[in-house]
């Protein structure tokens, strides 16, 4: 695929890391010539698909949209992985006017001398979308304004979330409800414990090989004495 990477004044890169250090990539976001994006802020190795558009998005160190994504009005945690076609804070309208169509909050667009309602867009501003650490969100999710999703929480494919999602939960359909947790109590209490998204580099280039090969509670007791 075909990358530009941002210019430091546009989208801001939150941390760097030692250019003489080779067993990292390059941290620079990654976006495609393709997206769009408006009042960003980007994380470390972070990556923004094919045709992805943002406007007023942060997108922590890690995490990436795959192709066709939207979102507007959103903050989303480290370690994100939202599959291509997600909605982050799909569009409201005023079901309590007359109309519902934009007309009414965007007349400039048909009208001249008429302006922009920005108490409208006020209120659209003020109900973010909030993601945790280490979210997947499934193909052609859907996720309504307002919403807070936990860390480590799976959306599944094509679900439309209508509420907010608690850590580790496991959640689709139309409206999304719960399918399972993706662990016990006391283990999602350790992993939240360890907050493992938040540690530096080095520790998470050492820990990756018992990533892949331990469980979960193996992973924990191993790690939770060594950082």
């Amino acid at each position: 695929m075909r990358f530009m990477v941002t210019q430091y004044s546009i989208y801001q890169i939150i941390m760097s890391i030692s250019p003489t250090d080779q067993r990292f990539q390059d941290s620079e976001p990654r976006i495609h010539s393709t997206a769009k994006l408006h009042g960003c802020k980007l994380g470390r190795f972070s990556e923004i698909g094919e045709r992805v558009l943002l406007r007023d998005v942060t997108v922590g160190d890690f995490s990436y949209f795959e192709r066709n994504g939207e979102a507007i009005y959103t903050d989303v945690g480290r370690f994100c992985s939202i599959a291509s076609n997600v909605r982050l804070n799909a569009l409201e309208h005023p079901m309590e006017r007359v109309s519902m169509h934009k007309m009414t909050y965007r007349p400039n667009e048909y009208f001249r001398f008429m302006t922009l309602d920005s108490a409208f867009r006020e209120r659209r501003h003020n109900k973010r979308v909030t993601l945790g650490h280490d979210v997947w969100i499934g193909h052609g999710a859907v996720v309504m304004p307002g919403i807070t999703i936990g860390h480590g929480a799976v959306i599944g494919a094509n679900a439309v979330v209508t509420k907010d999602v608690i850590p580790y939960e496991i959640v689709g359909g139309v409206p999304a409800k719960r399918i399972r947790m993706r662990f016990p109590d006391y283990i999602i209490q350790a992993l939240l414990d360890l907050c493992w998204w938040n540690w530096p580099l080095n520790t998470l280039y050492e820990a990756i090989p018992d990533m892949q090969q331990l469980s979960a509670e193996e992973f924990i007791a191993k790690w939770k004495k060594l950082v």
